[in-house]
């Protein structure tokens, strides 16, 4: 059968993208994270080169390259791995990564000329927890735990959390547009005068039972209760709720980044696989 290539051309081929997220599933890529990436940075889309390889309608194959960082993201369908060197090599990226596991992808990277950063600098690590057994989320006397956030307010502890953050009212209403988004799953923390202290966003792979983890945060005034834990762990009853029976996170795992990952561990997370960073001379 015959693969062509293409431009991206909008919100339909995220859906081909994230169907191949489905399909190819575990790899680096869920569905949430494709929905979160593309949209919640402000006006940084048109500067985003993508390209998908398909095969009788179906994605099995895409590139996205992102400017200003000259960073290559991709994913390539198990079945189709031939294609790996061609889709590495669509863009001239400075940087790109793979998970560390998946030798065959290594290899063409490192045939392609890509060359593995050192083991201390910054690399990500998926954490995996199943949902069979949860206990309930603690809180501190008049906070409280709510989905279906109003936008504003959500977007103003996200900026807090996050500070400096493109994230805006807009970018953040086009997130709760794309699939999968779902309000249920949109976890906050109420403070006792009403703001948001703390946000877990949680996306579900209806498919394979896979919630994510994207992305967590607690206002500075508010941290060092327990308030990160609480959301975590009420979003994760309520991705079991949905149908998930398995919760996914990505966390920094490098030493100069502890916090994030100690918190998911604690929540009983397990490290799972790492990535690998890559540069191109």
């Amino acid at each position: 059968m015959s693969i062509s290539t293409r431009p991206y051309e909008g919100p339909d081929d995220l859906r081909l993208m994230q169907q191949l997220c489905v399909e190819a599933w575990p790899s680096q890529w869920h569905v949430g994270d494709l929905a979160w990436d593309r949209f919640h940075r402000a006006g940084h889309e048109p500067e985003w080169r993508t390209t998908l390889w398909l095969e009788e309608g179906r994605c099995v194959a895409w590139a996205w390259f992102r400017q200003p960082e000259g960073e290559l993201a991709f994913l390539v369908h198990p079945k189709r791995r031939e294609l790996t060197a061609e889709v590495v090599l669509k863009e001239d990226a400075r940087s790109t990564s793979a998970l560390a596991e998946d030798t065959q992808t290594v290899a063409v990277l490192e045939r392609a000329g890509y060359v593995a950063t050192t083991a201390d600098e910054p690399f990500m690590v998926r954490l995996v927890r199943d949902l069979a057994d949860l206990v309930d989320p603690v809180l501190e006397q008049g906070y409280e735990l709510r989905h279906s956030p109003e936008l504003a307010a959500r977007v103003a502890v996200h900026r807090a959390a996050w500070e400096p953050s493109r994230l805006t009212e807009e970018s953040y209403a086009n997130v709760m547009r794309a699939w999968p988004y779902r309000a249920d799953l949109d976890c906050v923390v109420v403070a006792p005068d009403g703001s948001f202290a703390a946000f877990c966003l949680a996306w579900l792979d209806r498919e394979n039972g896979v919630g994510e983890f994207e992305p967590v945060g607690t206002h500075p005034d508010h941290r060092r209760r327990g308030l990160a834990t609480a959301v975590s762990t009420y979003a994760l009853h309520r991705l079991r709720e949905a149908g998930a029976h398995t919760a996914v996170v990505y966390a920094r795992g490098d030493a100069a980044y502890p916090a994030a990952k100690l918190l998911y561990e604690s929540l009983a997370f397990v490290q799972h696989v790492r990535t690998r960073t890559f540069t191109h001379p």
